[in-house]
């Protein structure tokens, strides 16, 4: 570990700014995970090793290191060990099938794929696993290398790599730098008062932006303890919240809270904060958890290729359906200087464009260097920010987001399929559930079974919850599918 906070002036990099936090307090509690507890010292010590390993298996600074592995400690310190390294990290969502996976690493050309030893290797790709036993183990590997000094980057240089749906409904992988990560998680620390006296409640991924560069780097950055659940569970969540003063989740989380028999003002009462984002939250969801417990869920709003942008008031009034004000270091405006509109942001967090799509990342940038967020909203006389919808066509299911259009060309390429439009629908738990609208290609129409066929490449969380089938689809004048009829027909399909 670094001795001190003024060592990161040798290194300069987000990995220094981490372990000169972290090295305040080597042997406090970090991950609090099953059986076992990890320090700072235990994390840092297992990432130093795995970036020993990493090395030796030929990764390089600048190297891009895809993992599409499960929620564990051992993948905190992966993403620690990358960036350490000097690698790119580059995380991917576990539910992605193999022929998603496909695409991704076609994409990002890693110099490692690490990924579930129960799925097959990949071919043409270096393939290592996080799993403790058997041929190509990384932690196994671990244990015969040394420890790698830490490689020094500048805030420049690339840190991780994320993916995100676009326009185009092809993934688009958004590159951020060192500087985009410190300058995000500081913010954060500074606008939600995070500090060592804090146990923040972790039940998100950490293949997201969400669980890992929001939470845990605000965590880290702060030395807040973690605790550290693979999964959302309400019922755990509901008991381990006596132990916890933040808790971040998304709109899901909550809802499913509210259902838990076991959760009320009692189970939330020693948590100071409850954070919101990743989707919309429902003033309903707002309105019954105040009910329930006499705390007031803060929203914020973010995005992969922004970090997060806006916060509702630590300390103020915390305000249904908005997502409050940018974070110091971050502008917002809306396109045109209009009421309402596209909103665009700039500042140190914005990403440094798309990996290798300089279209794509030219189309995303107005001329004076402002981020079109693809978002639609309204910034009162006070600053705060309201969104009202999306200009992109994005299904945001359980804070994930879904491309229409990547669902709509497999079910186009089905034979019994003459077209079709996807659509969301407002969904109690899930926030909004993915809606086909189909066309038959001839008199016969595929039965569930089929359906289930044509959409099995898709994760489960793209896949339609409901089919709808119809003589033709509606257009406009200039043959355009009217998605909002189709929204306006299925809003009540999850009803």
């Amino acid at each position: 570990m670094l001795d001190s906070m003024d060592d990161v002036a040798t290194l300069g990099d987000f990995h220094a700014r981490l372990t000169a936090a972290l090295a305040e307090r080597p042997d406090a509690p970090f991950l609090i995970d099953r059986a076992r507890t990890w320090s700072f010292r235990d994390i840092d010590g297992l990432s130093g090793r795995i970036a020993g390993a990493l090395a030796a298996a030929g990764v390089s600074p600048g190297d891009r290191i895809v993992a599409q592995v499960e929620k564990s400690p051992e993948n905190v310190a992966l993403y620690l060990a990358a960036l350490r390294s000097g690698a790119v990290y580059t995380p991917l969502n576990t539910a992605y099938t193999d022929e998603e996976r496909a695409f991704f690493l076609n994409d990002a050309d890693p110099a490692l794929y690490v990924g579930d030893p129960a799925r097959a290797a990949p071919a043409d790709f270096a393939f290592l696993t996080l799993s403790r036993d058997g041929t190509g183990s990384l932690i196994d590997a671990a244990r015969m290398v040394a420890t790698l000094p830490p490689v020094a980057r500048r805030g420049d240089d690339l840190a991780a790599i994320l993916y995100t749906s676009g326009t185009t409904g092809r993934s688009k992988g958004a590159m951020l730098t060192n500087d985009n990560l410190r300058t995000n998680a500081e913010a954060l620390v500074a606008a939600w008062d995070m500090s060592d006296s804090d146990t923040l409640l972790h039940a998100l991924p950490i293949f997201h932006i969400h669980g890992l560069f929001v939470a845990l780097n605000a965590a880290m950055l702060a030395g807040t303890r973690v605790l550290f659940h693979r999964a959302f569970d309400p019922a755990a969540v509901a008991r381990d919240l006596a132990q916890a003063t933040v808790m971040m989740g998304v709109p899901t989380f909550y809802a499913r809270l509210l259902r838990e028999p076991t959760f009320d003002a009692v189970a939330a009462r020693a948590v100071r904060i409850f954070i919101s984002g990743s989707a919309p939250l429902t003033s309903e969801t707002f309105t019954a958890f105040e009910e329930r417990t006499g705390q007031r869920i803060l929203e914020r709003y973010g995005m992969s290729e922004a970090g997060i942008i806006t916060s509702n008031p630590l300390t103020g009034d915390r305000v249904a359906g908005t997502v409050g004000f940018p974070l110091p270091g971050v502008r917002i405006r809306i396109a045109d200087g209009d009421a309402t509109g596209e909103v665009e942001v700039a500042g140190d967090g914005v990403f440094a464009g798309y990996w290798r799509n300089g279209a794509r990342t030219a189309e995303a940038f107005t001329d004076d260097g402002w981020f079109r967020t693809g978002d639609i909203g309204a910034i009162d006389d006070s600053g705060r920010l309201s969104l009202v919808g999306r200009a992109k066509d994005l299904i945001i299911v359980g804070g994930y987001n879904v491309y229409a259009k990547e669902i709509e060309e497999i079910l186009d390429a089905a034979a019994a399929i003459a077209e079709s439009a996807v659509v969301g629908a407002p969904h109690a738990d899930m926030g909004e559930g993915v809606v086909a609208f189909l066309v038959g290609a001839g008199a016969e129409r595929p039965d569930d079974d089929e359906l289930a066929a044509i959409i099995a490449p898709l994760a489960k969380f793209k896949r339609p919850r409901r089919f709808i089938w119809l003589d033709e689809l509606p257009r406009n004048a200039m043959g355009k599918v009217g998605k909002e009829i189709l929204r306006e027909r299925c809003k009540d399909a999850f009803r």
